[in-house]
């Protein structure tokens, strides 16, 4: 759930903000189609949406084994339930038909002007024709951030137009719940993911129970990447669980005091592995106990920062960027309502312009979270999180050659995009209109042609993000219906609910059935190629599933070694011998004396064939050292080296060797100390 800083937003309350952070009726009836195949349901809700697709639905694969499809990465099917239940308005599905899953909040009637969160988000006075079915006249719109866009039948289209992995993202925010006036239900962050699951699953049935049971309908939850590749190679649809939220398992901060503890992470972290959740974010817009977070810019960022303080006692505290990667500007806009909600005599900060990065990175809760998830095979969700936070992560994904680390919207520093693709991650990018959304996927070909990996989108619906808006009527190039789907197997024509119709030239992209529309737009504008590679965005997806499912972590040939070094500091308190880098303690350390040229050598006892060597530096690290190896302890080869060195957690990678002696060569230290290593890996994988 995000918002997208391109989009200029009137100013408005802490409220509005905050909030921005973030079916059978009377029985079945017979289908009024006379077709009995498979992917037509024997009783659908009568009266109902209308599908607006023909042709069956493909199945398997291409020759090359490999899924084919889309895959949406980032979607909040359930956030009608989240936030207290009354932000979304509107079901995904309902037992009693299309007219209860569509109609608006009790307080939008009868004219909007209590629906507090549409006017703030989308200006003017927030009056609007409430009524959603048969006649839909001012919802849903691609500038609607508070109504349902996500009805199933609408999900039911995307899927017949050629997607085969949806990413459900449970999502909720405590803070946002408790600041809005309307509400039936607890601000828990967790019950309301547990809640959200569980609507998910019935939402399964619900659908299944139109096509004769359990397990016979097009929507199916998956857990793991095997059940997904067969549920694509019937041709349905595969759901994934994730998880979105700012507190994950109650794991907020107060005054830097964390509320949570090791317990509380490896509990949760059961929990929703049990609901079936395998992915999720560890911190969203507020910093919490885990990790801080990428701002967001302007009078957003500011009133978001007001969030935070309501939130942890604490504003958003800024530094000079380390990298090139930076995080969002704070920005010194005012948004004078949102501050309004201070207590008397406390003001946001000023931030200095060249000071754009988030003190707070991955905690040491954070770090044990993210091991956490790799035990279970889960896949992070690297976006929102500080680039400080997200470096951290990386590094220490890179020193066990993990995976699962999944950037789903755009909202991570794009020049993070090559480290993802490297790791054997996956990327997707927020449904941006199709012209900015072509652009930004050829700046980024050339990548995926490098790593042979397809493309994702998030569309991010019902996540209060804003979506494509109409290209226009008299756009020389419109989408012309009916039209092919990218595959070729469907034809598609204008999506009707109800009364109304819409069109993707003239509406944008309302809702979710028009994700088939948006794709045929991206084609006309940014030509077959983006479509192609989005096309393989499914296979990529379960790539990276798959193999964040069956990573083992390697066997540290270092581990318990001989060690020397060219020279150890002296303590009469302690030891910093060169044994202590491999002694399988993190809290023990090697320190040289304090000058530039001093190496640490590792004797493994045998020759072996080596590919990855990590080093855990302590605070004094090497800025420029090089990994050298040799089989007879005289000969070095030096197969790895570096000139920018920044600490923290290392990975050296490089083409397979073999080799009985590994050293670290440090020619330049990045402080005035020595080299001191807590631990160093040696891998042969």
């Amino acid at each position: 759930m995000t918002r997208h800083s391109h989009r200029k937003r009137r100013p408005i309350a802490v409220l509005s903000l905050l909030l921005a952070v973030v079916a059978m009726v009377l029985g079945p009836v017979p289908s009024s189609s006379a077709e009995s195949d498979w992917w037509t349901p024997a009783a659908r809700p009568a009266p109902d949406s209308q599908i607006n697709v023909t042709g069956e639905p493909f199945k398997g694969t291409d020759s090359q084994g490999e899924v084919r499809g889309f895959v949406d990465a980032h979607n909040h099917l359930m956030s009608n339930e989240a936030f207290g239940g009354r932000l979304i308005c509107g079901k995904t599905f309902s037992e009693l038909g299309v007219a209860d899953a569509l109609k608006d909040c009790p307080e939008h009637y009868p004219d909007g002007s209590l629906a507090i969160f549409d006017f703030i988000t989308k200006g003017g006075d927030g009056k609007h024709d409430p009524n959603g079915w048969p006649t839909f006249k001012d919802w849903p719109a691609h500038d609607s951030l508070t109504h349902q866009q996500n009805y199933y039948a609408w999900v039911e289209r995307a899927w017949r137009g050629g997607q085969r992995v949806l990413v459900n993202d449970l999502v909720t925010n405590g803070v946002i719940c408790s600041v809005y006036f309307f509400k039936d239900r607890s601000c828990d962050e967790m019950t309301s993911i547990r809640l959200q699951a569980q609507k998910t699953y019935d939402m399964q049935a619900f659908i299944d129970k139109m096509y004769g049971g359990p397990g016979k309908g097009w929507f199916r939850i998956v857990t793991d990447s095997a059940q997904a590749r067969q549920v694509a190679q019937q041709g349905k649809l595969a759901v994934v669980l994730g998880v979105e939220t700012s507190e994950p398992f109650g794991c907020k901060q107060i005054l830097d005091i964390a509320q949570c503890g090791k317990d509380d992470i490896d509990r949760g972290l059961d929990e929703l592995h049990k609901l079936g959740v395998r992915s999720m974010f560890l911190c969203h817009k507020f910093d919490n106990a885990l990790c801080g977070v990428r701002f967001d810019e302007g009078t957003l960022g500011t009133a978001i920062n007001v969030g935070q303080f309501l939130s942890t006692g604490t504003f958003w505290k800024t530094e000079k960027c380390t990298g090139p990667q930076h995080d969002n500007p704070i920005g010194i806009a005012s948004a004078p309502n949102a501050e309004k909600e201070l207590p008397q005599g406390v003001e946001v900060p000023s931030y200095a312009a060249d000071a754009q990065c988030n003190t707070r990175g991955l905690t040491e809760l954070g770090e044990y979270a993210v091991r956490g998830m790799m035990q279970r095979k889960m896949m992070l969700e690297i976006d929102h999180m500080s680039v400080k936070a997200a470096g951290r992560a990386f590094d220490i994904f890179e020193s066990e050659s993990y995976p699962g680390v999944i950037s789903s919207h755009s909202w991570m520093d794009l020049n993070w995009t090559e480290r993802v693709y490297r790791l054997g991650g996956f990327v997707a990018q927020y449904m941006h209109g199709a012209e900015g959304f072509s652009a930004e996927a050829k700046r980024t070909d050339a990548l995926r042609d490098k790593y042979n990996v397809g493309y994702g989108y998030g569309t991010d619906m019902n996540g209060v993000g804003g979506w494509p808006g109409p290209r226009g009527a008299d756009t020389p190039n419109p989408v012309r219906y009916p039209f092919r789907s990218a595959d070729g197997s469907a034809v598609i024509d204008r999506q009707t609910t109800g009364e109304r119709t819409w069109d993707i030239n003239t509406d944008g992209a309302a809702h979710y059935g028009l994700v088939p529309d948006w794709l045929e737009d991206i084609r006309i504008v940014g030509g077959k190629g983006v479509v192609d590679d989005l096309f393989r965005g499914a296979e990529s997806y379960l790539d990276t599933w798959g193999a964040s499912e069956n990573h083992k972590a390697g066997v540290n040939l270092a581990a318990g070694s001989s060690a020397s070094a060219s020279s150890s500091e002296w303590s009469l308190f302690t030891s910093y011998a060169p044994d202590r880098a491999v002694d399988g303690n993190a809290g023990t350390r090697w320190a040289s004396d304090w000058s530039d040229d001093q190496w640490l050598r590792i004797d493994l006892g045998a020759p072996s064939l080596i590919k990855r060597v990590t080093l855990n530096w302590e605070r004094a690290h090497g800025k420029a050292y090089r990994i050298e190896l040799s089989t007879d302890g005289t000969n070095w080869q030096s197969v790895w080296s570096t000139t920018t060195g920044d600490g923290g957690l290392d990975t050296a990678q490089f083409t397979g060797t073999s080799a009985r002696y590994v050293r670290v060569h440090g020619l330049q230290r990045g402080t005035t100390w020595g080299y001191s290593l807590n631990e160093v890996g040696v891998y042969s994988s």
